[in-house]
């Protein structure tokens, strides 16, 4: 048998008013028959007890037939409306609790609470007339304003909601628009670290889509496993604490509210990195839980190219600074000598004035022109250093024979050598080159000089030149004073002379001069040396294919 619980009673009890101070009997049944509430009226009428009926079937006090009533229930349920209008003079026969009859008129009426059906039975004897109409009429205007009033309440909610539905769309839009226009990278993880949210940028700078790394992935994915050891390090000796997780390196600072930048390289999807200013920033509930994690990245590899074309180009200004200051300097020093020469040369020469003298004019005109090209190679290998450091060498390739261009620039520097110094020179391969031959004309020039220099006056210079398949060589051997192991492996830096050399004079830059356009011809400068068993430089250039 079916029992009213608490539940269905609260369901209900918004009529208690209307079934305590009506006039008639009313009895309220559920859609099983089983009486749910029963006014005073109508427990006076049958003889009963409140609590002797709650709960009991209803063909108790209606037992000949209860079915019309179940029935009209049944009928009212399959109409999907919360009332219906209450039907009246239905005759029923009804029994008191001693087992008499008596016979009533019902007006029936069906009431839908929280998605269950009662059936709302108002009792009155037939001898009674007109009252069941009466309070079938009053039981429709009370149902009928509560209908009018829940869907007057139900209309409101719905129109809040809708506001509310559009405020989130419009707050859910918003969101969408900053994720997908950031201009950065936004990554979101749970508390364990696993990807949440992938926002458009990360999927384009990382080359990863959502579908691989959401649900899948942790961040740890795009970084170099060196720089998280780095990382780890720097947290021990700040915090002291051994991190392990690699993840959780990355995050510790933003578990204790820390929020700083730090520059971290990624990893593409392609294996290719680039840099990237990474901040962390843990995610809170309201009770001030941490939930998961939120990194902002933006790529900043146009910003450390410029910062890097700064440095460099600070840096060319310091070497340019220095190679003026050096200039100065070794300039005081090297033009005093031939400047000296020509002084006093052209002062002896004012007193030769006689056809007799005119020998030891010669040779003091012989010392000024000396002097002056000497000045005149001073001022070539500066003006070269200084644009070489400036980056304003031009280069041009063109194709030509370098064994007819060596014989003809040793040619010319002949009238530079000693008397008895011999230079010899040989060729092996084909003699046509694609090179710069202004450039090779002040490689060989430089080297040959140095070789004059540094050579007693009878000690020969051996040049070469190898054209293989893939490479053109060009070595300059002298037999002089040599370099020691200390000195080689400064001697292409700038004004750097060697230890042996200081009574010599030189600038310290033709060995500089020569490396650096050696390399403008995509060549290398490599040497052979011991001291005062001479020295060999040999230049190799890698084959050019002349462009049509």
């Amino acid at each position: 048998m079916p029992v009213v619980s608490g539940k269905n009673i609260r369901k209900i009890t918004h009529l208690d008013a209307f079934e305590k101070n009506a006039g008639v009997g009313i009895v309220i049944t559920d859609s099983e028959g089983t009486i749910a509430s029963i006014n005073p009226v109508a427990l006076k009428a049958f003889g009963f007890a409140k609590k002797e009926l709650l709960g009991k079937p209803v063909n108790l006090i209606m037992p000949h037939k209860p079915d019309q009533i179940i029935l009209h229930s049944t009928e009212a349920g399959r109409l999907k409306r919360t009332t219906l209008p209450a039907v009246a003079g239905l005759n029923m026969v009804a029994k008191r609790k001693d087992g008499s009859e008596f016979f009533l008129e019902v007006a029936v009426s069906i009431y839908n609470a929280s998605g269950e059906k009662y059936v709302i039975s108002i009792l009155n004897s037939s001898s009674a007339g007109k009252k069941p109409a009466i309070a079938s009429g009053f039981l429709k205007d009370a149902l009928e304003q509560l209908v009018e009033k829940r869907t007057h309440d139900l209309k409101a909610t719905l129109h809040r909601l809708e506001i509310i539905n559009t405020e989130l769309e419009e707050a859910a839009a918003f969101q969408k628009a900053v994720l997908n226009n950031a201009g950065a990278m936004i990554i979101a993880t749970n508390k364990k670290g696993i990807i949440k949210l992938f926002n458009p940028e990360a999927e384009l700078n990382t080359g990863y889509t959502n579908a691989e790394v959401i649900d899948k992935k942790q961040p740890v994915l795009f970084h170099v496993k060196k720089e998280i050891q780095q990382r780890r390090a720097e947290l021990l000796q700040e915090f002291g604490t051994v991190i392990k997780d690699d993840f959780r390196v990355l995050v510790e600072k933003a578990t204790r509210n820390m929020h700083a930048e730090e520059q971290y390289t990624f990893i593409r999807k392609d294996g290719s990195t680039f840099p990237v200013m990474l901040t962390i920033t843990a995610m809170k509930d309201r009770a001030g839980s941490i939930t998961g994690f939120m990194g902002i990245a933006v790529d900043i590899s146009e910003r450390k190219q410029a910062e890097e074309n700064l440095i460099a180009a600070l840096k060319k200004e310091k070497d340019l600074n220095e190679l003026k200051s050096d200039f100065i300097s070794m300039a005081s020093h090297e033009f005093r000598t031939p400047l000296s020469a020509i002084t006093s040369s052209a002062y002896l020469i004012q007193n030769y004035t006689s056809t007799a003298d005119q020998p030891k004019r010669e040779k003091h005109l012989s010392r000024i022109s000396s002097a002056v090209d000497m000045l005149n190679n001073i001022l070539n290998d500066f003006l070269n250093a200084g644009k070489i450091e400036a980056g304003k060498v031009p280069v041009h390739f063109t194709q030509f024979d370098i064994k007819q261009f060596l014989m003809s620039t040793i040619a010319e520097l002949k009238n530079n050598l000693n008397q008895h110094q011999r230079i010899y020179y040989i060729h092996r391969g084909d003699k046509n080159v694609f090179l710069d031959s202004s450039l090779l004309k002040h490689i060989i020039i430089n080297l040959v000089s140095n070789a004059h220099k540094f050579s007693d006056s009878e000690c020969p210079i051996e040049i070469k030149t190898i054209h293989l398949q893939q490479t053109i060589s060009l070595s300059v051997k002298d037999h002089g004073i040599g370099i020691s192991k200390e000195d080689q492996q400064h001697i292409t830096e700038l004004f750097f002379r060697g230890s042996n050399a200081r009574n010599i004079q030189g600038t310290g830059l033709g060995l500089h001069i020569v490396s650096r356009y050696a390399a403008l011809m995509h060549g290398s400068m490599t040497w052979k040396s011991k001291l005062e068993k001479g020295a060999e430089f040999i230049i190799t250039f890698k084959k050019q294919e002349e462009k049509i």
